[in-house]
């Protein structure tokens, strides 16, 4: 017996389809000539929305880029501000600050 019993019979298929549902179904491909006309619109809205994303997001690389900036400035300042020597590690980092924020 085979598994898909409508292999022969597709048409008969989805002329049950249609009978049981409200929505239509067509049996074949699509020629295409509707999706044409629709990709014209879509191109203007998609360009619409990835330049306003594009926006969006070069407004975040930089206010990343400077919530970064101060937060390592943070870090610099607590490492000035400390009364005791510094660690080894302490001292490497604040130099590495120190280079980083000034260039």
């Amino acid at each position: 017996m085979d598994s898909y019993p409508y292999k022969n019979n597709n048409a008969k298929f989805v002329d049950l389809l249609n009978s049981q549902q409200e929505v239509v179904f067509s049996f074949g491909q699509d020629t295409g000539e509707a999706s044409k006309g629709l990709t014209k619109q879509k191109t203007k809205a998609e360009l619409k929305a990835a330049a306003e994303f594009d926006t969006m997001w070069s407004i975040k690389k930089e206010d990343f880029a400077m919530k970064e900036r101060m937060s390592r400035m943070k870090l610099l300042e607590s490492l000035i501000a400390k009364q005791e020597p510094l660690a080894d590690y302490e001292e490497a980092l604040k130099k590495k600050l120190i280079s980083e924020l000034m260039s």
